[in-house]
């Protein structure tokens, strides 16, 4: 089972990835939070998680998921985990491992990250990679990912290839608690009524279904289900929707964007 939260896109393109290596289900984690997240694997069956790294952390909607989850068999199967990032993942690993101690499931003993263009744009010093900067980190992400795919189908496990980045604990403890604290909201999000062309791809493309649409405009429901993923903003084709007044003049990326 690989169990997976994707916003913008790079997250859910290793994840089905790994799924065409393994041969092994894509379960998507806003979907099976709305159920038991009971499972029961089958001989061999390996668990995955694989994930976007946010602040230097893995991201709320993942860690209340593995809270509430429950493996009936998990003893002695293989698990392994990988993020994708911008540049680096701090101790995010360790964070998702001590999630994962806390409730009887086997700790991730191969561990990946991923560096893949970046989305995130709501800081003064964050901005999207340019064209050419893309090209490049999915062109190594790629070749990256084929080695990973074969170690993990050959379970292999204490591989261990992340990039923490400097100061990794300072990052994940204290600036990611609070980032995930603190900047998860979507209260800060407003639309530019004039440039909104009512298209409904912001409802389309939110993960957790924060978006509806209310006379033709984007609304969010501020219960608590917003991850910041921002596809939201990035997916918009008018570029209509902003966090605050930052992203006004920010770039916008997804997977398999054009341009």
């Amino acid at each position: 089972m690989i169990f997976y939260f994707s916003g913008t896109g790079n997250t859910r393109w290793a994840a089905e990835t790994l799924a065409q290596a393994t041969g092994e289900h894509l379960l998507f984690i806003p979907e099976e939070q709305q159920g038991r997240c009971e499972y029961t694997l089958t001989e061999g069956e390996r668990i995955g998680f694989v994930f976007p790294t946010h602040g230097w952390q893995p991201p709320r909607i993942v860690r209340n998921f593995i809270k509430k989850m429950h493996i009936n068999n998990a003893k002695g199967h293989y698990c392994y985990a990988l993020t994708t990032c911008g540049d680096s993942i701090g101790v995010t690993m360790a964070i998702l491992n001590g999630d994962l101690r806390k409730v009887g499931l086997p700790e991730a003993t191969g561990l990946f990250s991923l560096v893949m263009p970046e989305s995130y744009v709501c800081l003064p010093f964050m901005y999207t990679d340019t064209p050419e900067k893309e090209q490049r980190k999915i062109a190594r992400a790629q070749e990256q990912l084929k080695e990973f795919s074969r170690m993990i189908v050959n379970r292999e496990e204490g591989e261990v290839h992340i990039r923490k980045g400097p100061a990794p604990w300072t990052m994940s403890h204290v600036v990611g608690s609070y980032f995930n604290g603190r900047m998860v909201t979507d209260k800060k999000f407003t639309v530019d009524a004039e440039a909104c062309i009512h298209c409904g791809k912001c409802e389309k493309v939110c993960p957790t279904g924060d978006v509806s649409l209310a006379d033709g405009l984007p609304t969010w429901h501020h219960d608590g289900s917003c991850t910041c993923c921002l596809a939201c903003y990035h997916h918009c084709p008018k570029h209509a929707i902003n966090f605050g007044k930052i992203t006004r003049r920010r770039g916008q990326y997804y997977f398999g964007h054009e341009g």
